[in-house]
């Protein structure tokens, strides 16, 4: 574990909004120079607090404009259903998610399609052919807010 200051903190915010942001940017943003600002930031990803920096796509200036999460209990248990419903599902371009979880379903899933149609020929010809699949429960996102989490 690492101990963050405030400023820590801040670059940790400033880059989860924008991780495009250079340290020049971000050290005149918050009072630093920007070679203070590259050893902050460096002994951030160091010390695995910064695990990388991805790109946002925009899904529905793709053409996605249909988000789905799925419920998957599986038929039947034990360990090479698991690899092989995990093997299988990670296959579907579709599933952007794939999370193993505790309770009601066995599986999340975030799937993305072109419309509620398109939507229903993954389930059909995809999903739901799946090995081991059971019970599925789907949930369509109306609207998404994103939160910062801990950092405030």
């Amino acid at each position: 574990m690492i101990d963050l200051d405030d400023i820590d903190r801040a670059l940790l915010r400033a880059l989860a909004e924008d991780a495009t942001q250079g340290a020049g940017a971000l050290g005149r943003r918050f009072g630093l120079s920007q070679p203070a600002a590259w050893r902050r930031i460096r002994r951030l990803e160091e010390a695995g607090v910064i695990a990388g920096r991805r790109v946002a796509v925009d899904r529905e200036a793709l053409g996605f404009g249909v988000t789905v999460f799925l419920g998957v209990k599986l038929a039947t248990k034990g360990r090479v259903s698991l690899e092989d419903f995990e093997r299988a599902v990670t296959a579907i371009p579709e599933v952007q998610v794939v999370q193993h979880v505790l309770g009601l379903f066995d599986y999340r899933l975030r799937v993305v399609a072109r419309d509620i149609a398109d939507f229903e020929r993954v389930l059909r010809r995809r999903i739901m052919t799946l090995p081991g699949v059971g019970q599925v429960e789907a949930n369509v996102l109306l609207t998404e807010e994103k939160r910062p989490g801990p950092l405030g």
